[in-house]
């Protein structure tokens, strides 16, 4: 239980941190922090969560990850699915905090909460799709190598999160960036309208992209003998 409920924190500080840098602070918020400043948001809450409760769930905070994990042969199957409830109920329980907070502006909350989309007069949903499968696969790759056993290194949390702004940093155009079906469940259930009948797409894309790249690990190729 103590893993379920660390994935279930772990979740809430990325997609808090994550979403809250969006909504009060994007692209029309106070700082605005544009592109580069909400990538660095979620590369730091991930690696604030990872190194809060990675020595406990190892800090998947995603369900693609999971999925990676497990067909890496690194997690019993009997895991996965509570992984999978801890992280989409910690995004939630996020989304519901930020949607709390900012239900108090004066004025009223007029944005959104973070959620993922694309715009159709702009991309293609073929080219949505591949972006959050490739993204994702780059994401969980990373992660597969440097928590791999023979190339395990003290900095793993860093390099994840750093990962991690650096795919935001070329998604967020395209997609706002989720590579995370819990991300994106948590503010489009908040949201509403397109962000939920877009939502498909961040669930399957990369549970899609996450399944090969842990396929790609079981089979070892990039470990060192």
């Amino acid at each position: 239980m103590k893993t379920y409920l660390a994935e279930v924190l772990g979740t809430f500080l990325l997609v808090f941190i994550g979403t809250a840098s969006v909504v009060t602070g994007g692209f029309g918020g106070a700082l605005p922090l544009g592109q580069e400043g909400i990538g660095l948001a979620f590369g730091i809450g991930l690696i604030a969560a990872a190194y809060a409760i990675g020595p406990i769930s190892g800090a998947h905070l995603n369900p693609a990850v999971t999925l990676g994990v497990f067909l890496a042969g690194r997690l019993a199957a009997k895991d996965v699915i509570p992984y999978w409830i801890a992280q989409i109920i910690g995004a939630i329980i996020a989304s519901l905090a930020l949607w709390i907070i900012v239900s108090g502006q004066t004025g009223g909350h007029t944005g959104g909460f973070g959620a993922n989309g694309w715009d159709e007069t702009k991309w293609g949903m073929s080219s949505a799709f591949l972006w959050e499968l490739i993204g994702t696969f780059t994401f969980v790759t990373v992660i597969l190598g440097v928590t791999a056993e023979k190339h395990s290194t003290a900095f793993a949390g860093l390099i994840i999160g750093l990962t991690l702004a650096g795919i935001h940093f070329a998604m967020i155009p395209v997609t706002g960036t989720s590579v995370n079906p819990a991300r994106s469940i948590g503010p489009a259930l908040f949201t509403g309208g397109a962000a939920l009948s877009q939502l498909w797409l961040f669930i399957v894309a990369p549970l899609i992209g996450g399944a090969i790249a842990g396929v790609v690990a079981k089979a070892r190729i990039f470990e060192k003998d």
